[in-house]
């Protein structure tokens, strides 16, 4: 299964705006669809989910790829026979849309391009804490609060005729050490096949796994350099409860990890959740000294805020894309973004087949 990324990425991904396939699952707060697709039969019921955060657009380009790779199958083709796939590619169709001026085009040929630094500053737009799609999900099923991308999905997954057993959230980070990946506290002890094989992966592609110690904070626990649980929404509200702002712990809501937990929960199954970060630009030194705080990260951090900081008052990109690169930063091509993300998926489909004999 693993080995099947060349061919998922030499298929033409959907067109962000295509509504000709999939199922309409409802529209967006400015009226974008939120599609989903749904492929195969077997045994195993696999949830995943993309575009949560407005900018981090590797996801909703794997899922793409890989719901036009699955139209094109044969009925009898191991992918469809091993599991019954839910796939939703883009869960935030407002943010994405802001962030198009600098995202890649959709186009293959640039797969093997890496984003350009500065448009990435002048451009990024992200929704504030509190309006957050991955923890924006309804409390329950009278919540209408939630945001209507939110509810929607929610609805899809609950018409499933039984649980999810693996849910992937696919996300990313604007700067990081390397990749990183978040495991769903309930199954630290069994996901030692995926995390060896994500660490193959990773070496093999020439990066180091990004390495940091937050003490629990928002529910991150460290397990390993890589590796950490998946934050939860408790957490988060507690984090913001710390810093006095109860407005904003109060909008948080349960993620889609959660959700789908929940619900296998209540079926009597024991679904893996698990989250892909990956990086869109790699700084160096980050996670060597693990703090908190890691001085190199605190460094850099500066340094990014500086660059944009000069292009908002009118510096040359060109100056920006120059100093980034004497300091070290270097954009990671897309393709290993995507295939990185499948490595999860597909280690997490072989550890649940495994487990079931």
């Amino acid at each position: 299964m693993e080995n099947r990324i060349e061919e998922i990425l030499r298929v033409r991904p959907l067109p962000r705006a295509d509504t000709s396939t999939g199922t309409l699952l409802g529209h967006s707060r400015e009226g974008r669809p939120v599609l989903g697709h749904r492929f195969g039969r077997g045994p195993l019921r696999v949830s995943l989910l993309a575009g949560c955060h407005a900018d981090e657009p590797a996801g909703p380009r794997l899922l793409r790829h890989l719901a036009a790779f699955m139209a094109e199958l044969e009925p009898s083709d191991p992918l469809l026979e091993r599991a019954e796939w839910w796939i939703v590619p883009q869960a935030n169709p407002d943010g994405e849309h802001r962030n198009l001026s600098w995202q890649l085009p959709q186009g293959r040929d640039a797969l093997d391009d890496a984003h350009d630094v500065a448009a990435f500053l002048r451009g990024r737009e992200r929704e504030e804490p509190g309006d957050d799609m991955e923890f924006g999900f309804p409390r329950e099923l009278s919540d209408r609060d939630a945001r209507p991308e939110n509810r929607a999905i929610h609805r899809w997954w609950r018409s499933a005729d039984g649980p999810f057993h693996l849910h992937v959230s696919l996300h990313g980070m604007a700067f990081s050490a390397g990749p990183w990946f978040l495991l769903d506290p309930a199954w630290v002890e069994r996901t030692g096949p995926v995390r060896r094989r994500l660490e193959d992966a990773v070496r093999g592609l020439g990066y180091r796994l990004h390495d940091v110690e937050r003490k629990g904070e928002k529910g991150f626990h460290r397990i390993a350099p890589g590796f950490a649980t998946r934050p939860s929404a408790a957490a988060m509200r507690d984090h913001f409860l710390e810093k006095g702002d109860e407005d904003t712990a109060e909008r948080f809501r349960p993620s889609s990890m959660e959700i789908i937990r929940r619900l296998g929960l209540e079926q009597g199954a024991d679904p893996l959740t698990m989250v892909t970060e990956m990086p869109l630009f790699i700084i160096p030194g980050v996670g060597r000294e693990l703090g908190p705080p890691d001085p190199a990260a605190v460094e850099w951090n500066a340094r990014i805020a500086g660059w944009q900081e000069e292009l908002a008052a009118g510096a040359d990109p060109d100056r920006v894309r120059r100093a980034a690169a004497e300091a070290g930063l270097a954009g990671v091509p897309l393709r290993h973004q995507l295939t990185l993300q499948w490595v999860c998926i597909a280690a997490g489909v072989a550890l649940l087949e495994s487990q079931a004999g």
